[in-house]
């Protein structure tokens, strides 16, 4: 008779140990997760921020190109305008 008892005293405990291990692991699990993907979109938000420099520094490079090219020709003009004057006169 006393061996039942002590069956059902353990019964609970290994399953409430066994519960409590469970929910351990996948809290860790959860939390691993949870660091994992907070980097991964860490790193989304560093590289979309990369990109988005990059693409506004080609802009910034593409609107300096056309500067250039708009002043050489504005230069050019000029060039051929002046050229021809002292012939002229």
């Amino acid at each position: 008779a006393p061996a039942a008892p002590t069956m059902a005293e353990t019964d609970p405990k290994t399953v409430q140990d066994l519960t409590a291990v469970v929910q351990t692991l996948l809290q860790q699990m959860q939390d691993k997760f949870q660091t994992m993907s907070d980097q991964i979109i860490g790193r989304n938000i560093l590289l979309k921020n990369e990109l988005d420099d990059m693409s506004c520094r080609i802009d910034d490079l593409e609107k300096n190109i056309a500067d250039l090219m708009t002043q050489a020709g504005v230069e050019e003009l000029e060039g051929e305008n002046k050229t021809p004057a002292p012939n002229k006169s």
